[in-house]
């Protein structure tokens, strides 16, 4: 562990080949443009999640660039990362605020009370990873855990999404354009516009709506008058929490999703820039929970580290923490423009739909992808049926009541992963032989 608290950053030789470390420093018009690029990275998926939730994009853009800057504090500025609303949260805030899909979540006090409890427990693993390192957590959610209850969390939310696009034909017609424009993106694009597939996506679908709607009235058009009536800048609407047991028990265990999200991302730097960053994991998960402290406590979505931002450095191989600073101003900056927010809610609800679909496949993929890169092995039968279990669990929405306690189906898929990898996993070492799954007659 280093003496200081923040690296002495050195600039970078314009000569220099290869990565720029995260305790470099690149001129200030350089650092600015790197900056804008992962505030523009992190963009489409912190203003599509917050629309999914009800809750106020301003708000979230802006606790985005907060809680960045608080991790960056925390960590000592040690360790590259943008923090931006998480998907973890999609679906238990609209199980807990039953909400349909439009405008702002009525009842989202409900909702930011378990955000802060999850931020909590979160600040408490870290300060425990701090005392007593990672390895507790790896044996606790090996890959073979968290792949299944990510993949879990993107099929608990697939109904969600179906429902969403279908109130009409024409809905469910501009929610297939908007598939087609983010998978185009996603397929014949390179570089950074590769990066956006999201945001570029949302953009074409739009344009493409405005012309069906506005230009052939083949469905609601889109009113431009919100625009036109808000300031350029102004304070986002905050949102005081109110604390529900039921609520609180169903969105807190994100947390356990949260810690092996960062796990991996900070791994995943670790490799990229070739330095350990083991002894500041701790730290990262602090900062990380104390960032959904304060966003749950303002109105604003959990938050999470970005591989969009991680896919950034990877293409640039620019790693500097300071990068990360002038992206979090850039994103309090575009907090504070009730403009860019009436921009946000103009988005048409069908293009929302289908980005909805695609970003929720694009979570349970990442759970498949979990298990790839570690090469789990779905041979063993503890492995094969624990996943099972969960993924049923997750997309059935499997619920169980103790009392007048409900834990709905991403809550027992998430502690069911865990305690049936442990179990099995027990049984497994005490010497009990895999035998084969019978499979059954084609």
């Amino acid at each position: 562990m280093a003496a200081s608290w923040f690296p002495k950053w050195q600039k970078h030789s314009a000569s220099a080949q290869g990565v720029v470390a995260p305790d470099k420093m690149l001129p200030l018009g350089q650092t600015i443009i790197m900056g804008l690029q992962h505030a523009v990275a992190m963009f489409g998926a912190t203003v599509l999640m917050p629309l999914l939730m009800g809750l106020d994009p301003n708000l979230c853009v802006l606790m985005s660039g907060v809680g960045t800057l608080l991790f960056f504090l925390v960590t000592g500025g040690r360790v590259p990362s943008y923090l931006g609303s998480s998907a973890a949260f999609v679906g238990v805030v609209i199980t807990v605020t039953g909400f349909t899909g439009q405008g702002i979540n009525p009842h989202l006090s409900l909702a930011l009370g378990g955000v802060m409890a999850c931020g909590l427990i979160y600040t408490v693993i870290g300060l425990v990873v701090m005392k007593t390192g990672t390895r507790w957590i790896e044996k606790l959610m090996p890959p073979v855990v968290t792949g299944a209850v990510v993949m879990a969390i993107g099929l608990n939310l697939a109904p969600i999404a179906i429902r969403s696009v279908s109130a009409s034909q024409f809905d469910s017609w501009m929610a297939v354009i908007t598939l087609v424009c983010i998978g185009a993106v996603a397929v014949f694009t390179r570089g950074m516009v590769q990066r956006l597939l999201i945001l570029i996506g949302l953009i074409v679908a739009c344009a493409i709506d405005m012309l069906l709607t506005n230009g052939l009235g083949l469905g609601e058009p889109v009113n431009f008058a919100l625009i036109d009536n808000a300031p350029w800048f102004g304070l986002p609407a905050t949102t005081a929490p109110s604390f529900d047991s039921h609520a609180i028990f169903l969105i807190a265990p994100v947390a356990v999703i949260l810690v092996a999200e960062n796990l991996g991302h900070i791994k995943a730097v670790a490799g990229m820039t070739g330095k350990n960053m083991d002894p500041w994991m701790g730290r990262a998960f602090v900062g990380d929970g104390l960032a959904t402290l304060l966003s749950g406590a303002s109105g604003g979505s959990g938050v999470t580290t970005y591989a969009e931002n991680i896919g950034v450095m990877a293409v640039t191989r620019v790693y500097s923490t300071l990068v990360f600073v002038a992206a979090a101003v850039i994103a309090i900056l575009l907090g504070f423009s009730p403009k860019f927010g009436a921009l946000i809610h103009t988005i048409p609800g069908p293009v929302i739909g289908g980005a909805s679909i695609v970003v929720f496949g694009l979570i349970a993929v990442a759970g498949a992808k979990i298990w790839v890169q570690n090469a789990v092995d779905l041979g063993q039968n503890g492995n094969l049926i624990m996943a099972a279990v969960t993924l049923v669990a997750g997309a059935g929405d499997f619920s169980l009541r103790i009392g007048s306690f409900t834990l709905g189906g991403i809550g027992t898929a998430t502690f069911g992963a865990i305690l049936l990898n442990a179990i099995l996993n027990y049984q497994r070492k005490a010497g009990l032989a895999d035998s084969p799954v019978v499979e059954p007659e084609q």
